[in-house]
C-alpha cells in the first residue's frame, strides 16, 4: 500500500514568486502539490538517467578493452570485489 507523506515547505522572495507563477490560472499547474510531485518525478527520472549513463559509459569502456585485459572471476570473487 502506498504511503502518503505531508511536507511543509517555506518559500519566500523569488522562489515563492516563481512557484506562484507556475501555479495559477495561467501557469502549468493547478496547485502546489501537483507542481512539487512533478518536480520530484523529474528529479527521480534524472537520477535514473544519470545512473544509466554511468553504466553505459562503463560498459562502453569494458567492451573497448582488449581481450588480454580480461581475467576470469568466479561469482564469489565478483561479489567480494563489489562489497569492498
Amino acid at each position: 500500500m502506498a504511503r502518503t507523506t505531508t511536507l511543509t515547505v517555506r518559500l519566500s522572495g523569488a522562489l515563492s514568486d516563481f512557484v506562484a507563477a507556475n501555479v495559477s490560472e495561467t501557469g502549468a499547474y493547478e496547485n502546489v502539490s501537483e507542481y512539487v510531485r512533478d518536480l520530484i518525478r523529474r528529479d527521480k527520472e534524472r537520477v535514473g538517467q544519470e545512473a544509466f549513463g554511468r553504466l553505459k559509459a562503463e560498459l562502453t569502456h569494458a567492451f573497448a578493452a582488449p581481450e588480454s585485459s580480461y581475467h576470469p572471476l568466479t561469482a564469489a570473487e565478483v561479489i567480494a570485489r563489489n562489497k569492498a
